[in-house]
């Protein structure tokens, strides 16, 4: 937690109730549901809480923002952005019922009245979305297959609505695969852990 209050020190004291939660709610499913390998469970703040954190360093969702997490697993990077943009609608999905299930039961848990968790694969969705996230699916090139057309051309958003999506190590050859224009964010600008020296955010503008 204190992690989080170093990056994020202007945090309501709901906010900080909720982001405080984490810890227990996921030691309980992970105990139940294996999301999180269990040599992470002790570095949830760092590697999945702020990590998933990195992308409101890049953009400030303004409300009313449609946002779709691919392939959240057990809630990353959509809950803790979820927390972060109450006012802000989140749409989670993954093809794995049970991760679906912990993130239901987790946004439940910490009153997320701006999360829907569904067991859907990004394929046969019908909705558009502002901005869809992800951390590190699959190769960008397939991913951006899947999505394109489900990212709406027209934001009120300060960046052009896209695709931001969280990647670690060298990422070169993967970029030079796809067609979009793209920005890299180094998350080591903003978080001072080394786990962070080669984690970014990867805009790719509509």
């Amino acid at each position: 937690m204190d992690l989080i209050k170093k990056y994020f020190p202007d945090l309501t004291a709901r906010q900080l109730e909720q982001f405080a939660a984490l810890d227990d709610l996921y030691r309980h499913w992970n105990a139940q549901i294996n999301v999180i390998s269990r040599q992470d469970i002790d570095s949830l703040y760092e590697k999945h809480v702020l990590h998933s954190l990195g992308i409101a360093k890049v953009i400030q969702f303004v409300p009313g923002t449609e946002i779709l997490d691919v392939g959240t697993g057990g809630g990353f990077p959509g809950i803790p952005l979820a927390i972060l943009f109450p006012l802000v609608d989140f749409h989670l999905v993954d093809s794995i019922g049970k991760k679906i299930k912990v993130v239901t039961e987790i946004s439940s848990a910490l009153g997320l009245t701006n999360v829907k968790a569904e067991q859907a694969r990004v394929e046969h969705l019908e909705s558009t979305y502002d901005f869809v996230v992800s951390r590190a699916v699959t190769r960008l090139q397939p991913f951006m297959g899947w999505v394109r057309y489900k990212i709406l051309k027209t934001g009120n958003n300060k960046l052009r609505n896209g695709v931001l999506y969280l990647k670690g190590g060298d990422i070169s050859e993967e970029l030079a695969e796809v067609q979009e224009k793209h920005r890299l964010y180094e998350l080591s600008t903003y978080f001072d852990e080394p786990f962070f020296e080669t984690k970014k955010v990867i805009y790719l503008p509509k």
